[in-house]
């Protein structure tokens, strides 16, 4: 949070909601909003130095007092700091920085009475949230979590924001550990809790896919009692959760008998998707500028948080088809020789790239398609395994030439190489350059390019040099 003065929070209100001890200065005062960033503070702050593993806030305290900061949240244990603040400094001891930065949101969130939507899945969360967010603008003043700021640093920070013009609010929930979807359903409180989907994403972090849906299903057994949950009939394991369900819910799906549904969907090409949106037996037809079975869920699942809100039938319709597809995420460009390239550069999880390959399958149609992938991270002991599938379903889908970067590239060549996928249609490179040789020769009018992987493994850069060279 970027040079604010707001929220003002009291220096009581910190102390209950931390349950911090004030070491100095008066019960009675005032802070003009927070940073957690000693560069960005401004006068009348509270700093809250973070911790992680390669650093540690409270080396950066003498800055942000520099530039500024009018009180400090301090770790038991670094008592010896208090010697060298100034006097007219505030100070609260606390136990953990990044908990009482939570307890703080939580503080402010309830301050305001307003429906709160918390997004959460394995994939298509924050298209669901963005979703989400156009819809309601539609209806009222939204306050929606920045980019992905949807951890337990991101989602305080997005809270925080919450001021009394805001009518309603959409976060998005991420994790990769047990329990951060729990804490940060206990910051948010929200009144309404989504599920995308559940799949294998983060499982170097869970181990099995039965932690990772214990770990999404906390959203629903720790959001308000009066919460609504809603439910992807079509996905199995969030089904199971929805029979734990005991409140209310709204449910939707493609090919199960859920509330919100899809019906009579039609492929538009590069140019979108069009369905018949069904909300309890009534229907009403939808274009969307955005491409894939995959985004139809998406719409669902933001459908049915709007319909919870009580947003108009209508108004999340045309919100629907307003929406714009988020950059980085299955956004189609057009190429000046004719084809096309599909830029799903932001993640990538075994999940996501099945939906990817099945999009490329359909936008192709009769043409060739080239897939140019990164490795997929975080996936533990199942990582080889997963990405042999990914091959597997690579010539499945009848991709007809691939480019492999990264330490699992191998494995993926030979699940594609099991399937029945040519050897001599695999190329392994490192960089844009080596792709760029071969990618001449293969390229016709009308082909299909993808390009995909692990944000840490920027395929953005691929995605650049190849715009730039076709155009």
């Amino acid at each position: 949070m970027k040079g604010m003065k707001s929220p003002v929070l009291k220096t009581k209100e910190i102390i209950a909601a931390t349950g911090g001890t004030l070491v100095r200065g008066t019960p009675g005062g005032a802070f003009e909003g927070l940073s957690t960033n000693s560069r960005d503070v401004i006068k009348g702050n509270l700093f809250i130095p973070l911790t992680g593993e390669r650093f540690d806030g409270h080396d950066f305290i003498p800055d942000a007092i520099k530039n500024g900061a009018s009180g400090l949240l301090v770790r038991r244990g670094e008592e010896e700091i208090i010697g060298r603040v100034p006097d007219d400094v505030s100070v609260v001891l606390v136990d953990d920085t990044l908990r009482a930065l939570g307890d703080i949101a939580n503080l402010w969130r309830n301050k305001f009475k307003i429906p709160v939507v918390a997004v959460t899945g394995s994939s298509g969360k924050t298209t669901t949230k963005e979703m989400i967010a156009t819809v309601a603008r539609l209806s009222g003043n939204v306050l929606k979590s920045r980019g992905n700021y949807n951890n337990l640093v991101g989602l305080p920070l997005s809270l925080l924001e919450m001021n009394a013009e805001h009518e309603m609010a959409v976060i998005e929930m991420g994790t990769s550990r047990r329990g951060e979807i729990e804490r940060l359903t206990a910051i948010a409180e929200p009144d309404i809790g989504v599920i995308t989907n559940i799949g294998p994403a983060h499982l170097e972090g869970f181990g099995s896919m039965d932690v990772v849906m214990e770990e999404k299903g906390d959203l629903f057994s720790n959001m308000r009692d009066n919460g609504v949950a809603i439910i992807n009939r079509d996905d199995e394991f969030s089904r199971i959760l929805a029979d734990r369900w005991m409140g209310r819910n709204i449910s939707f799906g493609i090919d199960e008998n859920a509330f919100v549904r899809a019906e009579s969907i039609f492929m538009r090409d590069e140019r979108g998707v069009s369905f018949t949106l069904e909300i309890g037996g009534t229907g009403k037809g939808v274009d969307m500028t955005v491409v894939g079975r995959h985004n139809i869920y998406n719409a669902l699942a933001c459908a049915a948080a709007c319909r919870a809100m009580d947003i108009e039938y209508d108004l999340i319709c045309k919100g629907l088809s307003a929406f714009k597809q988020i950059q980085g995420r299955m956004d189609i460009h057009r190429l000046k020789s004719g084809s096309f390239i599909i830029d799903d550069t932001y993640n990538a999880n075994p999940a996501s790239v099945v939906e990817a390959l099945k999009t490329l399958s359909d936008l192709k149609g009769n043409n060739e398609s080239i897939v140019i992938f990164g490795d997929m991270l975080e996936l533990g002991v199942e990582t080889e395994k997963l990405h042999e599938e990914i091959g597997m379903a690579m010539a499945d889908t009848g991709v007809g030439s691939i480019f492999l970067r990264g330490d699992f590239a191998g494995s993926v060549a030979r699940g594609a190489i099991e399937e029945g996928f040519r050897e001599d249609h695999i190329y392994f490179v490192e960089t844009p350059d080596m792709v760029m040789k071969t990618l001449h020769s293969l390229l016709r009018e009308g082909d299909w390019i993808l390009v995909k992987g692990s944000r840490s493994m920027k395929m953005e850069e691929f995605l650049q040099v190849i715009m730039e060279e076709f155009g």
